[in-house]
Formats: structure tokens, C-alpha cells, sequence
């Protein structure tokens, strides 16, 4: 029997590695950074950059969380609200296939700026909300005995290490095909031989926040 946290745990590297093999992520770029510049550090560079920016991202959705699993007392309504939220992001996807204009007006040398954007547009970040609740445990806590400021500072931290490792799974699934494609086969094949993953991510927000609602539930 697995552990819950452990699952959890497993549950965030999971969804890194399935955001960094989107190229909806940003990889691409990485490697048509380096075939630009013809130098192999310029990959590197770029999905660096492309890592802050996913990270500040996750951080930026997860950390208001923060504030709010302090009122425990409403933890299941958070909880299911929450879980609510990542489905309808996944239902608009559904919807609205066309990406955002946004991204298309961003600079080719603000990569970072980019990726952050594109995080939030696609609902990376929302994905994650529920199996950070599911970490934070607020079944156990006792209102009463436990400051709201100790929750919020216990909880900071976790949402910073979960932004983390998904952040590290998603630079080094991203990596491994960006260093696989600009090294040996090159981007032609993405214009032909990748498949489009945006109806696989708007529904996998659904069946994530419909997770996260039943387990409340």
C-alpha cells in the first residue's frame, strides 16, 4: 500500500514530466534557441529560463492556497472550490482550442516571461492545487490549538517545494527531448511527427479537479 503523501509526492514529479513533454511548455524554443545560435549552452540557457518562469508560475497559484488553508474550518469547501475551478479551466480548453495571442507577442529573448505566461494560461499551475491540498492534511489540524500564521509559514514552505519538484521534473522531461531533438532529429520532426497534446491536458484538469472534489467529498 502506498503511502498518500508518497502518492502525492509521486503525483507532482508526474504532472512535471507530463508539463515538460508539452511543447505547449516551451521546449521547442530551447532548441530553437541553441539551432539559432548554433551553440549548445544556448539550449541550456533557454530552458533555464523557461524553468524560473514555469516556477514562478506554480508559485504564483499555489501560494494564495496558502492563505487560505489556514481557515480550516472551511477546508472542504476550499477543497471543493478549488477542485471546481481546475475543471472549468479544463472544460474552457475544451472549448476555446486557439492559444492565446498573448504568447505570440512576447519577445523571443524573454523566455522566462514567456514560460510564466504560458504556465498560467494553460492552467498548469491549477492542476496542482489539488494534490497541494491533499498534502497540506487539514484533516488532522485542530483550528483551536494551531495559529493561523504557524499553518501559513508550515504551508509556504510546501507549496515552495511542491513549485520545486515540479518544476525539476518538468525541466528535465522538457530537457531530455529538447537534447534528443537538437542533437539527433531535429525539428522538422515536430512538424510532422508530434501529436497535439491540448485535448489530452484540458481533459486531464477535469479528471484532476473532479479527483480533488470526490476526494473531498
Amino acid at each position: 500500500m502506498i503511502p498518500p503523501d508518497l502518492a502525492l509526492w509521486g503525483a507532482v514529479l508526474l504532472a512535471g514530466v507530463y508539463h515538460g513533454v508539452n511543447p505547449g511548455m516551451g521546449w521547442p524554443l530551447a532548441v530553437s534557441a541553441a539551432l539559432m545560435e548554433r551553440k549548445p549552452t544556448a539550449l541550456w540557457r533557454a530552458l533555464g529560463l523557461l524553468a524560473a518562469g514555469h516556477f514562478v508560475a506554480m508559485a504564483a497559484i499555489l501560494l494564495p492556497f496558502t492563505a487560505m488553508v489556514s481557515l480550516v474550518t472551511w477546508e472542504r469547501e476550499i477543497r471543493i472550490g478549488a477542485g471546481l475551478l481546475v475543471m472549468a479551466m479544463g472544460v474552457y480548453l475544451l472549448i476555446n482550442r486557439r492559444h492565446p495571442r498573448m504568447l505570440a507577442r512576447v519577445p523571443p529573448g524573454r523566455l522566462a516571461l514567456w514560460s510564466f505566461l504560458a504556465a498560467l494560461a494553460h492552467g498548469a499551475g491549477l492542476m496542482l492545487v489539488p494534490i497541494y491540498l491533499g498534502l497540506c492534511d487539514l484533516d488532522t489540524m485542530d483550528a483551536g490549538h494551531v495559529a493561523a500564521t504557524e499553518l501559513m509559514a508550515t504551508h509556504a514552505g510546501t507549496a515552495l517545494a511542491v513549485a520545486l519538484a515540479h518544476t525539476a521534473a518538468m525541466a528535465v522531461a522538457g530537457g531530455v527531448l529538447a537534447l534528443a531533438i537538437y542533437h539527433w532529429v531535429g525539428l522538422k520532426f515536430l512538424t510532422r511527427g508530434w501529436f497535439n497534446l491540448d485535448v489530452l491536458w484540458a481533459v486531464s484538469l477535469v479528471l484532476v479537479g473532479g479527483i480533488g472534489v470526490w476526494t473531498a467529498l
